[in-house]
C-alpha cells in the first residue's frame, strides 16, 4: 500500500531561512553594512515564529556573515578594510588603494586649551591653545573609525575655517604652508567600544576597537598634528610592510 507520508528527512526551517538570507546577501540584495529586515518582518516573510528566525540569524552570526546590535537589529558584516600604517598615512589614499570610496563626517571643530598629553606631543607650553578636529571616517558609506586631530593654534591661525571647508587634513595643512608631513610615531592600544563609540561606528557596545595615538611632523621635524583614531576592529585590518620597520 502506498504511503501518503514522506519519511525523507527535511531541512530544518531555521536552516532553510538562513540559506535564503545567505542567498540574498550573495546576490547583492543586502550589501556589507546594510541592515537586514527585522525578526518580525522575516517571520512574516517565511511564515514562522520569531524564535525560528532568531535561530537562523544566530547561525549567520556564527559564520561571521551577519552581526547584531542590541536594540538596533542585524547587519551584514562589512569586509575589513586594509589600512596601511607607515611614514605617510593618508586616509583618502589608503581607502582608494583598497578599492573603496572614502568620506568624512565632521562632528566637531573647536579651539581650546591643550591637555597635558597634547601639549607634550605638540611641544607646547602647558595649557597652550590648540585646534581640535573630530570626525567620523567612512568607507563606501560605512563608518570605520572615529578620529581626533589636534593642531598647534599659534602656528596655524586660520586652520579651523580651512578645515571646515576642506575637511581633508592634508589639503588644509598644505594651504597653511605645510606641503608634506610624515609620521614620527604610532602607538596602538586595544580597547572595548563605549556606548557612544558603538553608536557612531554601528558596532555593538563592548566590541573590540583599536586606538591609534600618533604624531605627524613637517620636513623640519616640527610637530604639526597629534592624532587619536579609534578603529572598529571588525571593519579595519591595520597593516605594516617591511619598509616600515
Amino acid at each position: 500500500m502506498q504511503s501518503f507520508y514522506d519519511d525523507t528527512p527535511r531541512t530544518p526551517l531555521w536552516q532553510a531561512i538562513g540559506d535564503e538570507v545567505r542567498g540574498d546577501i550573495a546576490a547583492g540584495r543586502y550589501k556589507p553594512g546594510d541592515k537586514l529586515p527585522t525578526e518580525a518582518a522575516l517571520a512574516s516573510r517565511f511564515g514562522v515564529n520569531r524564535h525560528t528566525v532568531r535561530h537562523a540569524l544566530a547561525a549567520l552570526v556564527d559564520e561571521g556573515l551577519v552581526h547584531t546590535r542590541r536594540g538596533a537589529g542585524a547587519f551584514v558584516t562589512t569586509r575589513p578594510v586594509d589600512y596601511p600604517l607607515g611614514r605617510r598615512v593618508r586616509f583618502h589614499q589608503n581607502l582608494v588603494a583598497a578599492g573603496q570610496t572614502p568620506d568624512r563626517q565632521v562632528t566637531g571643530l573647536e579651539g581650546r586649551s591643550a591637555d597635558e598629553t597634547e601639549a607634550r606631543m605638540l611641544e607646547l607650553a602647558p595649557g597652550g591653545k590648540v585646534y581640535c578636529y573630530d570626525g567620523l571616517s567612512l568607507a563606501d558609506g560605512q563608518p570605520v573609525a572615529l578620529f581626533r586631530s589636534v593642531f598647534p593654534a599659534a602656528r596655524f591661525p586660520g586652520l579651523l575655517d580651512i578645515l571646515r571647508k576642506e575637511r581633508s587634513v592634508t589639503r588644509s595643512l598644505a594651504l597653511c604652508g605645510v606641503p608634506d608631513y610624515t609620521r614620527r610615531s604610532t602607538r596602538l592600544t586595544a580597547r572595548l567600544a563605549s556606548a557612544t563609540q558603538a553608536l557612531n561606528l554601528r558596532i555593538r557596545e563592548g566590541a573590540p576597537i583599536l586606538m591609534s595615538s600618533s604624531l605627524n611632523i613637517d620636513p623640519d621635524g616640527r610637530p604639526v598634528e597629534f592624532g587619536l583614531t579609534w578603529f572598529a576592529g571588525e571593519k579595519v585590518a591595520l597593516t605594516l610592510s617591511e619598509k616600515d620597520f
